[in-house]
């Protein structure tokens, strides 16, 4: 005779339901918090695959003889390769682990109270970057990373002569600006220029 198992003998169920959870807390993350600030819609889509992906590879190794540090040590070595031409701020780097974070947590945690455990957790990161965006990022300004050729503009009296020229280039009134990396071969530098957004909210 057939037996069907109940949600609760079914360990799909569990893997669902924990899978579920991680693509709503990530939306958040990414989406309404991220994306909210920083603007990068590129980082968004990576940040949430490489969620996804770890989130799946740690519920393997829930039935795999393979210890966590070396899968995501494994991890972290994918994710080097990905990033290694990008200049992730440490903001960016910041979010990129909150991503791992979550997902391992999701993963692998096994609470006495599972709902009440996933939700007190996933609650507390996401009020926690709320929180700390709303504390440390004003949304004044945006910023762009831009190659610029005007080398003799980089001296330190001649700022305003700067901020003028990337202003004229731009057509955006750009407020600061910080030097990234400098290419002595090509004579040119990488800077970050900061602007203010005329809609914070503005997609």
């Amino acid at each position: 005779m057939t037996q069907f198992l109940t949600v609760d003998q079914d360990p799909i169920w569990n893997v669902l339901i924990r899978f579920a959870v991680t693509l709503v807390v990530l939306t958040i993350i990414l989406r309404f918090i991220y994306y909210r600030y920083s603007k990068k819609k590129r980082n968004v889509f990576s940040f949430f695959q490489m969620g996804i992906m770890l989130f799946l590879v740690c519920i393997l190794l829930q039935h795999v003889e393979i210890q966590l540090g070396v899968a995501l040590g494994l991890f972290a070595i994918f994710a080097i390769v990905r990033f290694r031409s990008e200049n992730l701020s440490l903001r960016d780097m910041s979010y990129f682990f909150t991503v791992i974070g979550v997902s391992v947590i999701n993963a692998l945690a096994d609470f006495i109270d599972p709902v009440r455990g996933h939700i007190i957790i996933n609650s507390t990161i996401i009020i926690g970057l709320f929180i700390l965006e709303f504390l440390f990022n004003k949304r004044e300004y945006l910023s762009v990373v831009t190659t610029y050729d005007n080398l003799d503009l980089l001296a330190p009296d001649k700022t305003t002569e700067l901020l003028d020229d990337l202003s004229a280039r731009t057509r955006k009134k750009v407020k600061k600006v910080k030097i990234r990396k400098y290419d002595l071969i090509k004579n040119s530098v990488e800077l970050e220029i900061y602007f203010k957004s005329p809609d914070p909210d503005s997609e």
